[in-house]
């Protein structure tokens, strides 16, 4: 109670432009959540009330028990970087004390005036105010003069106890906010990690380290290139981008290249003007207008003719289109996302593509795994496609798994869809068995006429590569022992 009643008589001793101050301070604390800008803005203040030279902000670490510079100000609001400048002494002193020290004339003070820096620095009058967090000293503010000292006064002194209160207040709620924003980041890689992408199936090492980097590029407003064989799931991974972005609720358009006229492709992406052309009775919007603030996928860029690159170069460069047959250009916004199987770095060398829009598109690739490289996924995706077939009452025999799971899938994930449906039509009980599977062994895996020896030497270094040069996998996969590996590389005479 005798400590209540003195704080109220503290604060009766203030005047009314010092708690106009403390209102004016506690805004502007209360408004700031960097630890850094409530520092700079302490140090500012304490120099215009006190009527201070210099003023400094050292935190203190218990661990190493020594003092750190946080920042410091001069009377002109310039910085120092020194924490030397300052007294030490004094800085331990109102550590060991825990509250606020005044002093008028610290050079003739016994205890104080032997200190270096109060001697070479010529500091006369000294004010320091201990920063609290749970009761312990999180750092100092420190300010002195060489000349001035009709500020440094007790009722100064209170207010600024008062003011270093404020202060440990504001800063406590900036270190929890930036500790909750640390474990957000955390917590948030953490679920890139470990949750799975919209509509794409798997859990395999591949396809996790895939879901990180869609995650990632979504969270960005990134061109986006992605790479990988036919069938895949390119356009999966490109509508997944779309529904993990900021543009989600705008609209998703997708546009295939391959095997399209060039005239029908131009007027599809970029629209046309009445007249334009035969048949074109009233003007029409674009593809690429049409998805004007949400995102644009174009399949198979590579087969899009070079007067075409031209024009989506420019779109990429600019954000603008010019519809057929019209001469005024109109801005979009809307964000690019290409995929190609093909190796656009050789068609580019080749002067099939144009360089300048390869780079315009291959701001962040992302390759998608063939099957053959996420085998573990192989089960799950067939369990998700009895599902969307309308067949989840139907279960896989293990030794119909089996064969999936050892197939190369040249395919990949179209093929395994295809080789499904034919499974649960071919299928009249409740399992589906391993003669139900039917499976196309030479769709496009390799085409080959060369002798038998060879033929075998070559599929048995691509099986060796598919598992990473596991002797155990690949012979599993093959149906042979690990013998007959073993005996077959050293007659090719591989180690």
């Amino acid at each position: 109670m005798t400590d209540i009643k003195e704080r109220l008589g503290y604060i009766k001793n203030l005047t009314r432009e010092q708690f106009e101050a403390l209102l004016y301070i506690t805004q502007r604390l209360n408004n700031e959540v960097y630890e850094d800008a409530i520092i700079i803005e302490t140090l500012d203040w304490v120099i215009n009330v006190v009527n201070a030279e210099r003023v400094v902000f050292a935190k203190y670490d218990p661990n190493a028990g020594n003092f750190s510079l946080i920042a410091s100000r001069n009377i002109n609001k310039d910085i120092t970087n020194k924490l030397e400048d300052f007294s030490t002494g004094i800085l331990r002193h109102v550590l060991d004390k825990k509250e606020p020290v005044l002093f008028h004339d610290v050079q003739n003070d016994p205890g104080f005036s032997q200190f270096a820096s109060v001697l070479i620095k010529k500091i006369r009058s000294l004010i320091g105010v201990p920063i609290l967090k749970d009761k312990e000293v999180w750092g100092v503010i420190l300010a002195d003069s060489q000349t001035d000292r009709r500020e440094f006064t007790e009722s100064n002194l209170i207010f600024l106890n008062f003011f270093a209160n404020l202060v440990s207040l504001a800063l406590d709620k900036a270190i929890k906010i930036r500790e909750l924003a640390d474990e957000n980041i955390l917590l948030k890689y953490q679920f890139e990690e470990f949750n799975r992408v919209p509509d794409m199936v798997g859990g395999s090492k591949a396809m996790r380290e895939l879901s990180k980097l869609i995650y990632r590029v979504a969270a960005s407003d990134a061109t986006v290139l992605i790479l990988g064989e036919s069938g895949t799931g390119k356009d999966v991974a490109a509508h997944s981008i779309h529904k993990l972005s900021t543009r989600k609720d705008h609209p998703y358009l997708a546009q295939f290249c391959g095997s399209i006229p060039d005239s029908l492709l131009e007027s599809e992406l970029f629209g046309y003007k009445k007249g334009a052309f035969t048949g074109a009775n009233a003007d029409k919007k674009g593809l690429l207008e049409a998805s004007d603030n949400g995102t644009f996928f174009l399949d198979e860029i590579a087969d899009i003719s070079s007067a075409l690159q031209a024009k989506l170069l420019r779109v990429l460069e600019n954000k603008e289109i010019i519809r057929l047959g019209d001469t005024q250009s109109r801005k979009i916004n809307v964000r690019i996302i290409a995929a190609t199987n093909k190796d656009l770095t050789q068609l580019v060398k080749s002067g099939a593509f144009r360089e300048d829009l390869f780079y315009r598109l291959n701001v962040f690739p992302l390759r998608i795994p063939p099957l053959r490289e996420r085998r573990d996924d192989i089960a799950l995706l067939a369990e998700h496609f009895l599902g969307r077939l309308g067949s989840s009452n139907l279960k896989f025999h293990r030794a119909a798994l089996s064969k999936l799971e050892n197939f190369h899938w040249p395919g990949n994930i179209r093929q395994l869809l295809n080789v499904i449906q034919r499974a649960v039509i071919l299928c009249d009980g409740e399992k589906i068995e391993e003669e139900h599977i039917i499976l196309e062994e030479n769709a496009g895996e390799m085409k080959f006429d060369g002798t038998l020896r060879e033929f075998e030497k070559q599929i048995l270094l691509k099986r060796l590569d598919e598992h990473d040069g596991n002797r155990t996998q690949t012979a599993v996969s093959l149906g042979v022992s690990v013998r007959w590996v073993q005996l077959k590389l050293k007659e090719m005479g591989i180690n």
